[in-house]
């Protein structure tokens, strides 16, 4: 046995190795919000995943999702095509816009609200989540109208 083995047989990585999930059949039987459509690509059940989740979020031009948070969950938000507009706190009273080829970090029990800053232009992005349940906690607050722009710094580079 080399050290590549481990004891499997010859079919063994067939069916536990690498999954390709065609972007055609990506499930939308998952949590949602007001003024979004998720679909998820990679769980446990479609997958075989253990400790993440990964899918698509698509929202309308010009609309905006209602607050929400996702528990203990970490999520990353990676756009791809569009203006996103993120407003988080406990009056979503902050604000921050991410475009295509940007990140956004969203940590555990964190109130946000994803935007569509454009009026003609659909917002699509891919979403990652730490954990596999679909934790989506829909939250009732009234936003502030005026939110307090925050521009991004990282620890390192103030």
């Amino acid at each position: 046995m080399t050290d590549h083995d481990h004891g499997h047989d010859a079919n063994h990585w067939r069916e536990h190795g690498v999954k390709v999930i065609p972007g055609n059949s990506f499930d939308p039987n998952t949590a949602q919000t007001t003024g979004m459509n998720r679909a998820t690509a990679i769980n446990k059940a479609r997958a075989g995943a253990e400790k993440i989740w990964a899918g698509t979020v698509t929202i309308h031009a010009n609309a905006k999702t209602g607050a929400h948070h996702h528990g203990e969950l970490e999520s990353i938000i990676y756009v791809l095509k569009g203006q996103a507009r993120m407003r988080w706190g406990d009056k979503l009273e902050y604000v921050a816009e991410a475009g295509p080829g940007d990140f956004i970090y969203v940590p555990p029990f964190v109130p946000h609200q994803e935007i569509n800053a454009s009026r003609e232009e659909t917002l699509e992005c891919v979403l990652f989540r730490s954990g596999q349940e679909p934790v989506v906690v829909n939250l009732d607050i009234e936003p502030v109208e005026k939110p307090e722009d925050v521009p991004w710094t990282d620890p390192i580079h103030q």
